[in-house]
């Protein structure tokens, strides 16, 4: 990747539409689980979205063996597609953007405190 690629996110395009290429090959409940998938792994998403990239593509890659053995989704998902995606994540209390970013903004308040205070 060049550095242009990444300052433009060029790179990122490309990629996301190649997933959706491939995605739109896939049976109906499989797009659907597609679907959901992205939006369950957007919270854990950096801010450009590079994190995700590799798990995304391992996610499609079992959605699309899956497809080809003929399973139906929520056979290899289960039920809970969030749990899913959280274990893929790394885990149950992984850390989004969100809880960096409340971390950030309460250790930048305690610092102004003390400095106010002190």
């Amino acid at each position: 990747m060049s550095f242009w690629e990444k300052v433009t996110g060029s790179d990122l395009t490309r990629e996301w539409k190649a997933f959706e290429v491939r995605a739109e090959a896939l049976p109906a409940d499989h797009r659907a689980a597609w679907e959901q998938i992205k939006g369950h792994l957007a919270p854990y998403s950096d801010f450009t979205g590079r994190n995700l990239l590799p798990i995304l593509d391992s996610a499609l890659g079992l959605l699309e063996e899956t497809a080809a053995d003929g399973q139906r989704a929520h056979e290899v998902l289960g039920e809970d597609i969030g749990g899913f995606c959280a274990a893929l994540a790394g885990g149950e209390g992984a850390r989004g953007y969100r809880d960096r970013w409340r971390e950030q903004l309460n250790r930048n308040v305690a610092r102004k405190l003390a400095q106010l205070g002190g």
